[in-house]
């Protein structure tokens, strides 16, 4: 299994955010250890425009086998032209993978078993992705959820009234952007996510740093984990 982490140089929201220092370590190590760490991966790759980014990898023992170019690194591409890249440039080289773990550093908490798992949860269920997802709380299940439209409220599901009761409401869940597990077919294909999904349920509290305040957030966490 290849692991993908993809980590460019601009951002807006916290400005040279992968490398900034996170309680006293740059971001970007946090997901690094996690990828050394699992026992499935069988490499993991960092794709970067980034100079000082793929210096901080590499010394933390991520490869960084070739840079990734300047017109992958704006803000307008999308993560999947990336990973593309990645599969493209390997299997060039003579190294194909049946799937690969993304793994974005913009979410620093997660375990070495999540990864694991992940990939088993892939290997066991045939989706083309497996991805990590935390419970909704009940109050924001989408049966529960209403739309405004035209003056009007409407449930998002379209039913005429609500499920009355908590114990009666399905699961529901969302993303939480810490793992990925894609079939390397539907990758190149060009999506994300296949004709079958399955998710792989990780604890609340999964942190995503897009803001300051995010990280701000982070900050918090991790002083909460140390106390």
């Amino acid at each position: 299994m290849l692991g993908i982490v993809p980590a460019r140089g601009g951002s807006k929201g916290v400005p040279r955010k992968n490398i900034r220092l996170l309680a006293g370590k740059p971001l970007l190590v946090y997901t690094a250890e996690a990828a050394l760490r699992s026992s499935l991966l069988t490499r993991t790759v960092l794709s970067t425009e980034d100079e000082e980014i793929a210096q901080c990898g590499r010394s933390v023992g991520l490869d960084v086998p070739f840079m990734r170019p300047p017109e992958l690194a704006r803000d307008t591409v999308p993560t999947l032209a990336v990973l593309r890249h990645v599969v493209e440039r390997l299997d060039a080289e003579g190294e194909a993978y049946d799937a690969v773990c993304i793994l974005q550093p913009t979410t620093p908490f997660r375990q070495p078993g999540e990864i694991d798992e992940c990939i088993e949860r892939w290997v066991e269920s045939g989706a083309d992705t497996v991805v990590t997802v935390e419970r909704v709380p009940d109050h924001y299940n989408p049966e529960w959820v209403w739309f405004e439209r035209a003056g009007r409220l409407e449930l998002a599901t379209g039913r005429a009234v609500p499920i009355p009761r908590r114990q009666e409401l399905p699961p529901a869940f969302h993303r939480t952007g810490s793992v990925y597990v894609v079939r390397t077919a539907t990758l190149m294909a060009g999506a994300l996510f296949g004709e079958s999904v399955a998710g792989f349920e990780v604890q609340p509290g999964t942190v995503n740093i897009d803001t300051l305040e995010d990280w701000e957030a982070a900050e918090r966490a991790l002083a909460t984990r140390e106390s």
